[in-house]
């Protein structure tokens, strides 16, 4: 039998680092390593890591919100999302937050859908995506800047799926969360993890010796 699909983690012996740029989300830092008797240098963003929430109603539908993004000048459709930007603060705790803070909802049932890592080949940022159910409206949360003026929507998931195969929106976190929304339901969501599981795959939070942020 073939070994299963699986990334492998690898580890090489850097030589050589510097830290480039220190900055409030994230740091840029120049690493030469060693890769078959041969050095390589590579700049490196390391980011905190992120959460994502793809919130489901019971009428099956997606809590998408609207906001502008300054980097790519859209207002564009995401689902809320968040850094984990508290020392110590469990993913679940953040997912549940940030839930709060972007949608004024809270969720009574809480699962891992997908992890992802945004960007290998030049960073390490890696997102947890959560599938929240049972969900119920909080306090409103005061929100400045970009996000004072966020719009909702309750979008049903095929819809959703079907704005992500004509390519109508683009923000990794709902491309990724619709479409493992929609194949985990598929299989009666028996690809879920809990919303407790470690995150193994975080390179701060899964230990990995590499990392020195």
């Amino acid at each position: 039998m073939p070994e299963p699909i699986e990334d492998v983690p690898e580890l090489h012996e850097v030589t050589d680092e510097q830290l480039i740029h220190h900055g409030k989300v994230f740091d840029v830092a120049r690493e030469t390593f060693d890769y078959d008797g041969k050095p390589i240098t590579r700049e490196i963003v390391r980011h905190p890591g992120a959460v994502a929430i793809l919130a489901l109603d019971d009428e099956g539908r997606v809590l998408l919100i609207r906001q502008y993004r300054h980097p790519i000048r859209t207002r564009a459709w995401e689902i809320p999302a968040g850094l984990l930007d508290k020392a110590g603060e469990p993913p679940l705790t953040g997912a549940q937050r940030e839930l709060a803070e972007e949608a004024d909802l809270a969720a009574a049932r809480w699962d891992v859908l997908a992890d992802f890592q945004n960007s290998p080949g030049g960073s390490d940022e890696t997102i947890r995506v959560f599938l929240a159910r049972d969900v119920s409206t909080v306090p409103a949360f005061e929100r400045s800047d970009e996000e004072a003026d966020i719009e909702v929507r309750w979008v049903p998931l095929d819809d959703v799926v079907d704005a992500v195969l004509a390519r109508r929106v683009q923000s990794p976190s709902l491309v990724i969360g619709a479409l493992a929304a929609q194949a985990s339901r598929a299989r009666d969501w028996a690809t879920l993890a809990p919303g407790d599981e470690p995150w193994l795959r975080h390179p701060v939070l899964g230990g990995a010796p590499w990392h020195t942020r």
